[in-house]
């Protein structure tokens, strides 16, 4: 299956057996016996968009096993897999018209995309789906790409422990199931150093970006909120009507930004879950 594509397709289908988030930190897993999280080993993994990510694949696939046990006898059971932001590229690529034929339409996001990956555009995966703009003939397509070579490694150790993977995609775009699909919505993530900063309106996602800071300080982050904020009220006419944050805390923002802790039917999202319980919000299996 393509690395990114619409949950929502994937909900008329029976839900896989497991669900798991991949970060630094470990492995935030939902299963049949409910959900948690697995601890890497030291040094296992190391999010890059251009270099090697698994650094140990035996460490990761052992902690794969310890959430779905021995496989020998049984059938190949299915997962969902969500990767690291920064392990990868999604971006808002807006056109005036887009093509209504698959294939001018790979060609043409391909074009947009080349060169603004660090990886070559042609030995990659590239998903991407198509948001018509209310109220304008322009449209807003969501496109995610990753190197193949670097998929092809997370995947592995999900399939050394007997799974199937049969969906793909990343953390916030996952994790924007658990905000509200009215107004304008604003989620900034924190893992580690790497920021990622979601703007939707109306349930439409309008603009994602992955940023690695030179530090985790309420500095860093704010330059790069408020400038997007700003971007909001003067380009689109509209205020942000919630900020949300995950992987920090809220108060670490300036007053005047009004930041509250990203919370959804399944709890409160952190740094190395937001995905996974974005994905339960939107049908995932518990």
């Amino acid at each position: 299956m393509g690395f990114v594509d619409s949950i929502n397709g994937l909900l008329a289908d029976p839900p896989p057996e497991f669900s798991f988030e991949v970060s630094e930190s470990g492995l935030a897993w939902s299963s049949p016996k409910g959900k948690g999280f697995t601890a890497f080993d030291p040094n296992t993994l190391r999010v890059s968009p251009s270099e090697e990510n698994v650094l140990r694949p035996e460490s990761m696939a052992r902690a794969v096993r310890e959430v779905t046990g021995e496989v020998a006898g049984r059938k190949r059971r299915t997962t969902a897999v969500i990767l690291p932001d920064y392990a990868g590229r999604t971006t808002v690529l807006d056109f005036d018209s887009f093509p209504a034929k698959v294939e001018e339409q790979q060609t043409l996001v391909k074009f947009r995309l080349r060169k603004a990956v660090p990886f070559d555009i042609d030995s990659a995966s590239v998903s991407y789906f198509a948001q018509p703009r209310a109220g304008s003939k322009k449209v807003d397509v969501v496109a995610s790409s990753m190197s193949l070579e670097t998929l092809a490694r997370y995947e592995a150790p999900f399939r050394a422990a007997g799974l199937h993977v049969g969906f793909v995609t990343t953390s916030m775009l996952a994790a924007l199931h658990a905000v509200p699909d009215a107004g304008c919505q604003v989620v900034v993530k924190l893992n580690g150093t790497v920021l990622a900063l979601a703007v939707t309106d109306g349930g439409a996602l309008r603009l994602l970006r992955t940023i690695e800071l030179p530090e985790a300080s309420p500095d860093a982050i704010a330059e790069h909120l408020i400038p997007t904020l700003i971007f909001i009220e003067d380009e689109w006419g509209k205020k942000a009507q919630n900020v949300y944050a995950v992987g920090f805390d809220p108060q670490w923002l300036q007053a005047e930004l009004s930041a509250e802790i990203l919370d959804g039917p399944f709890g409160a999202a952190q740094a190395h879950n937001a995905g996974l319980l974005g994905w339960l919000a939107a049908g995932g299996r518990i």
